[in-house]
């Protein structure tokens, strides 16, 4: 396993199986720039293991009961591979949650700060209903920047996150109070 990795809930799907899904998890020193380690969970999806274990290990360690929550919205594009199958997992919806300019009008935007620039993210009109409860996944959480845009895009459609589900939670980066507020899972820590 790698020595930097700690296992939060991914221990709920047992010891073997939670060292094989670390072990996939590529780290990258120096990328983007120089002082930070890209961690990627790419390899993870390409390994049927690896992937039968994400989802189960996702299933498992829900912030919030699966009766707490209507449907999953996962952000583009990483969250989009582990929400589908975790929403079929689940018997629930999928919302995507998609960068500035790939869905047809009528949508919802929202602009927020990254640690480099802006960026702006959209949910069309009608996918999310008055009063819907939604769990927002994404494969990591950071600066926590684009979590937030989520939950102000799913407030602004008047329904309630229940919660957020991350595969992986950097530390060493301050989380947002708004952000700390929610409950939320991780299915391994690492520094940043």
């Amino acid at each position: 396993m790698t020595s930097d990795i700690a296992i939060n809930s991914l221990s709920l799907v047992g010891e073997e199986n939670a060292d094989y899904l670390v072990s996939l998890i590529r780290t990258t020193p120096g990328f983007p720039k120089e002082g930070i380690n890209f961690r990627d969970f790419m390899p993870v999806l390409a390994d049927p293991r690896g992937l039968s274990i994400l989802i189960d290990a996702l299933a498992k360690a829900l912030p919030v009961s699966v009766d707490d929550f209507d449907l999953i919205a996962g952000m583009e594009s990483r969250g989009f591979l582990i929400g589908v199958p975790l929403a079929l997992r689940l018997g629930k919806g999928f919302v995507a949650v998609r960068k500035a300019g790939k869905l047809p009008p009528p949508t919802k935007k929202v602009e927020y700060s990254l640690e480099y620039g802006t960026a702006a993210i959209e949910v069309e009109d009608d996918a999310i209903k008055p009063g819907d409860r939604v769990l927002i996944v994404d494969d990591l959480i950071a600066t926590g920047g684009t979590a937030g845009a989520a939950r102000t895009l799913i407030e602004e459609h008047g329904a309630t996150v229940a919660g957020y589900s991350f595969v992986m939670e950097l530390t060493g980066i301050p989380t947002p109070p708004d952000l700390a507020a929610y409950k939320r899972s991780s299915l391994v820590t690492m520094p940043a």
